[in-house]
């Protein structure tokens, strides 16, 4: 389908706002809705704060959002746990990546209730597919009527169980460097086990787009009892380091990382 311009003045500032940013706070590619030691705090996390006519002016004049997602976007704003889903300026990097290289398989590790899934669905050829890997399938079923109405459902393969089980199986099938895309947004102990899986399973010149590694500022200064953020932390330092990849680390949202493979 078309992605018409739209005019997005106060409904997606709102929307953006509610959602926030990327800020997956899951078990094992899922999420479990937990506020007390995770969750978004008061301050933003975008260099550009949410309520700034700046912030409203970028959206103004860059944002271009399928009706379905944003149907979505507003059905999971009203979610307990809303803020965990992928900002939309975001979602629309991933969709243009995923034009720019072709794409025909997607890995999507954390779907939440499925924006991103739609996102990079409806622009994937007819016959690519992502395969969307999550372990609750009560927040996924916010968004599965959507992929069907969008006609992109055929497209979807969703996976409900631990993600490093199918990405497991993905390689024991032997469909390791066929993958053009995977996208990381899970729970973040198991990002370096995600990032190297993925990077199997990934072709030469495919991208890795890693979510949260800002961690709400959070990776300055790691606190030793914090595992999350200490494994965000670590996995920025190796990607640094890393000879099997160019990267770029984009300060959107929570900030993402993209690795381009060697």
């Amino acid at each position: 389908p078309a992605m018409p311009l739209l005019s997005v003045p106060r409904d997606v500032a709102v929307g953006t706002a509610v959602l926030g940013v990327a800020f997956a706070t899951g078990v094992l590619a899922g999420k479990r809705c937990s506020f007390l030691s995770f969750g978004t705090p008061k301050s933003s996390k975008s260099i550009i704060g949410k309520s700034s006519p700046l912030w409203q002016y970028i959206l103004d004049h860059s944002l271009r959002e399928h009706p379905l997602l944003k149907k979505l976007r507003l059905l999971t704003a009203d979610h307990p746990c809303g803020k965990m889903m992928v900002s939309c300026d975001e979602a629309q990097l991933m969709a243009n990546l995923v034009r720019l290289i072709k794409a025909k398989k997607v890995i999507e590790i954390g779907v939440f209730t499925g924006y991103n899934t739609l996102n990079m669905a409806l622009v994937l050829p007819d016959n690519g597919r992502v395969i969307a890997c999550d372990i609750n399938e009560d927040y996924v079923k916010t968004g599965k009527p959507l992929w069907k109405e969008a006609g992109v459902e055929h497209k979807i393969d969703l996976r409900i169980k631990p993600a490093i089980q199918t990405l497991d199986e993905l390689l024991a099938s032997g469909e390791a460097e066929t993958f053009d895309f995977a996208f990381i947004d899970a729970d973040k102990e198991s990002y370096n086990e995600y990032y190297e899986k993925c990077l199997r399973l990934i072709r030469k010149g495919g991208i890795i787009a890693i979510d949260n590694v800002l961690w709400s500022g959070r990776v300055l200064k790691p606190r030793k009892d914090d595992l999350e953020t200490q494994s965000i932390h670590h996995l920025n330092e190796k990607l640094l380091r890393d000879a099997r990849v160019n990267i770029s680390m984009l300060p959107m949202g929570d900030g993402v990382t993209l690795a381009f493979k060697l």
